[in-house]
């Protein structure tokens, strides 16, 4: 048990810190147009995103799928970008769609993050043979990081529409325009090919 510890936490602080800039401006993006009331949405979100990451995480891992470094740490501000510019097209704030296309875009820019997480874990696990309970732990502690992530960027939504007032479709073109600003920069710090 205290293996499966060990990599839950591990999970847990690689998302829920500073330093994973990226993943946090990506669930930012994801989520900044729901509040609370959108829990269940919000929770097949972060699902499809997990369950994406989780599939790559795994193949990348166990050495199935093989993926340039440079190109993928350039395609993650990539989906970060996406999600925010797709802000802008939220008129109204009323999600009634069964399967709406952000389901599959979180699914989708989750196989790209996951293989972004493999090299890190590839370090931690080093030749170990059994890492299928390692690979479960660490992604529970990375669905448990955003859910942190999630609950944040929740109540900072909550405190500025709910207690102040600020108009939600302002805020969520606001927020959105800010996570371009970045992602832009990331895109062009980390661009694998030169003109």
């Amino acid at each position: 048990m205290s293996d499966f510890n060990l990599y839950f936490t591990l999970g847990r602080e690689h998302i829920a810190n500073i330093t994973a800039l990226d993943h946090i401006l990506f669930i930012a993006a994801l989520c900044t147009r729901y509040q609370f009331a959108d829990w269940k949405k919000i929770l097949i979100l972060v699902t499809a995103f997990t369950i994406g990451h989780s599939i790559t995480l795994a193949l990348s891992v166990l050495n199935v799928v093989h993926f340039s470094t440079r190109w993928i740490e350039f395609l993650i501000p990539v989906t970060i970008l996406i999600t925010a510019i797709s802000n802008f097209f939220v008129k109204k704030f009323v999600f009634k769609a069964k399967f709406p296309v952000i389901y599959f875009f979180a699914l989708f820019f989750g196989l790209i993050h996951g293989l972004g997480f493999s090299n890190y874990l590839k370090s931690l696990l080093g030749k170990d043979q059994n890492i299928i309970w390692q690979l479960f732990a660490f992604n529970c502690g990375l669905e448990v990081g955003q859910l942190i992530i999630v609950l944040i960027i929740l109540v900072i939504a909550f405190i500025l529409v709910q207690i102040f007032s600020v108009n939600r479709r302002y805020y969520l073109l606001f927020l959105s325009a800010v996570i371009i600003a970045l992602s832009l920069e990331m895109c062009l710090q980390r661009m694998p090919f030169h003109f």
